[in-house]
């Protein structure tokens, strides 16, 4: 249903990858290459983060903060019924690519440690940093439209009752919003 935001969701992530690893056969600038891959991955960021996710998957989040300075996360999961849901090839590729490009790049930052290319570190830790960030948000909206978070988290870990910090509410357009707030 969505082969344009399909195209992107995996196009960026990719690219970065690929430009990661042969960016040295093409250009000698260092700097360049930074840049080029640095730019890619904030576009991943960008377009997973408020294009595909809500396309694909039907989920959303972000970080808003309010007058008093407090700032709220809000995870949102779209309630879409069963006729404008996105297939399941969509979904399946959403979250393959989702868990993998972080995986790729955490194996990119143990080589770059270990052959000492010690430039290439700053950018491996963006990479690390902007794919882990989506992936964490997005679990987020899964679970928290399934269930409360805290339950899931002491039901793997067998602790005590974690400490409901979880809102919930549906707007006008049919959108089920789960917002954990905290102050940062």
């Amino acid at each position: 249903r969505h082969p344009l935001a399909t195209f992107f969701h995996l196009f960026f992530r990719v690219s970065a990858i690929v430009t990661y690893l042969f960016c040295d056969w093409f250009s000698n600038s260092f700097v360049a290459c930074f840049v080029t891959i640095l730019l890619l991955l904030s576009f991943d960021f960008w377009s997973v983060k408020n294009v595909t996710g809500r396309l694909l998957v039907g989920l959303r989040w972000w970080n808003q903060i309010d007058e008093d300075g407090k700032s709220h996360w809000v995870f949102e999961a779209k309630r879409v019924p069963a006729i404008a849901a996105s297939t399941e090839a969509e979904a399946r590729i959403f979250w393959l690519g989702l868990i993998i490009c972080p995986v790729i790049w955490t194996m990119f930052f143990f080589s770059t440690l270990f052959s000492l290319k010690l430039k290439w570190l700053a950018l491996v830790i963006a990479g690390i940093s902007l794919q882990t960030a989506n992936l964490y948000g997005f679990i987020h909206c899964k679970l928290g439209g399934q269930k409360n978070i805290s339950r899931v988290t002491s039901g793997l870990f067998g602790t005590a009752d974690v400490p409901k910090r979880q809102s919930r509410r549906i707007s006008e357009d049919g959108t089920e919003e789960h917002g954990k707030t905290g102050t940062r």
